[in-house]
């Protein structure tokens, strides 16, 4: 079962605004941390996708994304919201994402 787009965004937006009002020196080290995770879902997911497909990646466990996060030194639910907040940033990447919520689309962004 496909993890729920709208939850799935709901979260997201939750992780980032954690970081958006952590203290200035605390933003910085989880803006560190999140990024990694970016690059990492670059390398996985390539640069054309949908929101429901980075929901559905997001639905399959988020494990290496939270190993990730610690090895950048988040610990507890600072790397569960870094983890949140990364795929936040990367979701404005997909082809069918129209300001916080995904567009109508029934074809993949690669279809003729």
């Amino acid at each position: 079962m496909a993890y729920a787009v709208e939850n799935a965004l709901f979260q997201w937006r939750e992780g980032e605004q954690r970081v958006r009002h952590a203290n200035d020196h605390e933003r910085r080290r989880l803006e560190r941390a999140a990024d990694a995770i970016v690059e990492e879902l670059r390398r996985r997911l390539g640069s054309r996708f949908l929101i429901e497909e980075l929901a559905a990646y997001y639905g399959e466990g988020t494990d290496w994304a939270a190993e990730l996060a610690h090895q950048r030194g988040m610990v507890g639910t600072d790397a569960s919201y870094v983890v949140d907040a990364a795929f936040a940033r990367y979701a404005r990447e997909a082809s069918d994402f129209a300001g916080g919520r995904a567009r109508e689309s029934h074809a993949r962004p690669d279809a003729p």
